[in-house]
């Protein structure tokens, strides 16, 4: 049974128990809207209310929408399942891996990503329609178009959508039908911005910011007829009176038609005593840069992004590069980025112990020395392996790089507490010493060797030889058979060990 026949059946067991009624249009700001024109025939002059194209298209809207939605796509996906020690750890997940890596037969991981996220920030909604094999595996994932998407709701409160292509000739699958589908809730991922007016219905934040959007649109279209006049405000043409109405509609239609626009500038010749004066703007009356960099400021705002990553003022003083970009991260991406892998989880069924991320390195790459600085501390600390840290330089592991090292005069804190606790170095009184250190010890301390001192923390001996003059590091074997010279040296205190 195909993609279609079981949307159809599913779809008609609930409406046995009731119908389902779409969410209004109103709520959902798509449908079809009446033209409104500021006076008869602006329509036809290209002088009408801006459409949503022009906001969409407007730099700003474009450069915050551009910079979170390809941002967002070049963060790989990864399937990562939690271990034994509670530790998310990646892994190549039979089924999920292979559709993430090629979602559907004509976009790219990245491309996949971008589409989801710029449907989210145009319409507020995205809708990820799956496709599954024999099995009911979920091989493919198509993101629609959200005006072609309609939330249902049932009597019953089951949640349907109904896609409204209306034609065949789409990227959807072969078999999907030119007319009306109405699929169930469980063949569709549904990602939305904020549900201000419907749980089901996400606010886009181009709504949000579209009277700012709106405003530079117009001031740029009047800005522009400006610089087409050759940047003249215009002005008054005065002529003697008892001048005839149709003698001066004459003399400006010739004015208008021989020293405007791409005219401008040319040389005049009129008489009868007629003169022009032109009008001028003053800079305070306009401010038409503040209006603009103002209404720029709030669309980013609606967009979460800071307002110096899409061009507009100046980068905050005192922070480093780190801190911006982590400042972006947190304001306009993370956000976006948990909800897509929330989405995917629930959409996939993976569970609790597996789960879909992205990876954040392409976004948070730091610059190769201070990266270095970063592992090698990390090794110094035991907080990493050599090799862990030589997997992210892109270089092959080495003998013995899996082990975390330490340096050996680091003691244990239950060393340190039996050293507090003993009246001698870590604990080495006979009292809390076993048979064979005791026995040990007495050897060490036989033939003129004055004294000697067990370490607990590596399990060798200190022999003092001379006055002030140690021997350290004498392993228990060798202590027993007398042989101390082949694996330490003696050592003035007062020398750098």
């Amino acid at each position: 049974m195909g993609i279609v026949e079981r949307a159809r059946a599913l779809f008609a067991k609930t409406t046995t128990r009731g119908a389902a009624t779409a969410v209004p249009a109103s709520e959902q700001g798509g449908g079809w809207r009446r033209i409104q024109e500021p006076f008869t025939g602006a329509w036809q002059r290209n002088q009408g209310e801006v459409s949503s194209r022009d906001l969409e298209t407007y730099s700003t809207v474009y450069a915050c929408m551009s910079r979170i939605a390809s941002d967002i796509g070049k963060l790989p996906f990864s399937v990562r399942r939690r271990d034994s020690n509670g530790l998310w750890v990646d892994e190549r997940h039979q089924t999920v891996s292979p559709l993430l890596r090629r979602p559907n037969s004509y976009q790219t991981p990245a491309q996949f990503r971008e589409a989801w996220i710029l449907s989210k920030l145009q319409r507020g909604n995205t809708y990820v329609l799956k496709g599954r094999d024999a099995n009911r595996t979920v091989t493919r994932l198509w993101v629609l178009d959200p005006f072609r998407v309609q939330p249902m709701v049932a009597d019953t409160g089951d949640v349907f959508y109904q896609l409204n292509y209306g034609t065949s000739e789409n990227l959807l699958p072969t078999n999907y039908p030119a007319e009306q589908l109405v699929v169930p809730a469980s063949e569709i991922i549904h990602d939305r911005e904020m549900p201000i007016f419907h749980q089901l219905i996400g606010v886009s934040p181009l709504v949000a910011s579209g009277l700012a959007a709106k405003k530079n649109v117009q001031i740029q279209r009047s800005s522009a007829d400006y610089f087409a006049n050759g940047a003249n405000p215009g002005g008054i043409l005065t002529a003697p009176s008892g001048m005839k109405e149709s003698d001066a509609e004459a003399v400006k239609e010739y004015w208008d038609t021989n020293f405007q626009g791409k005219n401008a500038g040319k040389v005049a010749v009129i008489g009868a005593d007629m003169k022009f004066t032109s009008f001028a703007f003053k800079a305070i009356d306009s401010q038409m840069v503040e209006q603009l960099r103002y209404s720029d400021e709030q669309i980013s705002h609606a967009f979460g992004i800071p307002p110096f990553k899409v061009g507009i003022g100046t980068i905050p003083a005192g922070m480093k590069v780190d801190d911006l970009n982590q400042m972006y991260y947190a304001d306009a991406l993370q956000a976006r980025i948990e909800a897509m892998e929330d989405c995917l989880d629930v959409g996939l069924g993976l569970g609790d112990d597996v789960g879909v991320e992205l990876n954040l390195e392409p976004l948070l790459r730091m610059d190769l020395g201070k990266l270095a600085d970063v592992h090698a501390k990390l090794t110094a600390g035991a907080i990493e392996a050599p090799n862990e840290a030589r997997r992210r330089f892109g270089l092959p592991p080495l003998a013995g790089g899996d082990s975390v090292y330490l340096q050996q005069q680091n003691y244990s804190l239950a060393a340190l507490a039996r050293r507090d606790e003993s009246p001698t170095l870590f604990g080495s009184d006979p009292e809390t010493q076993s048979t064979n250190q005791r026995d040990t010890l007495r050897k060490l301390e036989a033939g003129g060797k004055r004294r000697a001192r067990y370490n607990h923390a590596d399990g060798t001996y200190d022999v003092e030889l001379l006055s002030g003059y140690w021997l350290h590091g004498v392993k228990p074997e060798q202590a027993r058979a007398g042989g101390t010279s082949a694996t330490s040296e003696a050592r003035n205190p007062h020398e750098r060990g």
